[in-house]
């Protein structure tokens, strides 16, 4: 059992993520963000501000959970960063959704220190995370799986072992894409429910009753696109573009030609250039109502 947990990335899911590490495990929590706030927040609960992504970066077990790829990268790779001060035995977990690539050349990278590393991104919502319900796809050795499962637990009721490294952001990927695309889907049946004159939430009510019925569609559906509610500090328009992309370079290595993964892409460029990038990505139903209208 590791002795301590670094954390690094207090965002949406960061927070609350951490907040159940330190209040379950039992273990010292040192976390690094570069917004003030959430460390302020968190010291309540037992979690040591660290003053940099090294002090951090020196437990025995680190969480990474950061916006996307480039700034995995600069926490990882600048002088003096995770890489270089690694030791043998730690292990590093990337929490976030990044680039199969980047993964499997992080973790050699880690390897030459000595060190484990498993991508293991995060998956359902900030309610999840802060409920302790999320579902973790994991991607590394059986043995560092071994590992950090017992601290995954404390996050997520749902924990998968993937394969080999990259492996867990193949999946997430893969999730995203097609959660991406049932939004778009649920969006378009509002809009032409609201054009034919149907009572929209007596058609989400009845659509959840038979074969259409899915996670999207009670969650995103009823509780965002249905009340056009699409609050700030979720998984934003922005964020999802930045998964999107990276399923679809992931389809471009493999030769494939995604259709409904880039009309998904479409959508939230479309959402984006609207102003509201910032915004829930179910925002894209704004768009895709107003297109039905023209």
């Amino acid at each position: 059992m590791p002795r301590t947990i670094g954390f690094i990335g207090l965002g949406v899911m960061g927070e609350p993520m951490c907040r159940n590490l330190v209040t379950k495990s039992g273990l010292p929590v040192a976390a690094f963000d570069l917004n003030a706030a959430p460390l302020d927040r968190l010291r309540v609960q037992g979690v040591s501000k660290a003053t940099s992504a090294r002090e951090a970066g020196a437990a025995d077990v680190v969480f990474l959970s950061l916006p996307g790829g480039p700034e995995l990268e600069a926490v990882c790779r600048r002088p003096a960063g995770l890489i270089e001060t690694a030791r043998a035995g730690q292990i590093y977990v990337d929490l976030g959704t990044s680039p199969v690539a980047l993964s499997r050349v992080l973790g050699a990278d880690f390897a030459a220190q000595g060190a484990d590393y498993a991508d293991a991104p995060v998956a359902r919502t900030r309610e999840a995370a802060e409920q302790g319900t999320l579902s973790i796809m994991v991607g590394g050795s059986l043995e560092t799986f071994a590992r950090i499962r017992p601290l995954l637990a404390h996050m997520a009721t749902e924990i998968t072992h993937c394969g080999a490294l990259g492996a867990g952001q193949v999946t997430k990927l893969l999730n995203n894409m097609v959660l991406f695309e049932t939004v778009g889907a649920i969006s378009e049946a509002l809009a032409l429910a609201k054009a034919a004159g149907l009572d929209p939430k007596l058609l989400f009510e009845t659509l959840a009753k038979g074969s259409a019925d899915s996670f999207a569609l009670r969650n995103h559906g009823m509780k965002s696109v249905l009340p056009g509610v699409f609050p700030e500090r979720s998984f934003s328009a922005e964020y999802a573009l930045k998964d999107l992309s990276y399923a679809l370079d992931l389809a471009r290595e493999a030769g494939l030609g995604l259709d409904g993964a880039e009309l998904a892409d479409k959508r939230l460029r479309a959402a984006i250039s609207a102003g509201d990038g910032k915004l829930y990505h179910p925002v894209i139903s704004r768009q895709i109502g107003r297109k039905e209208r023209s």
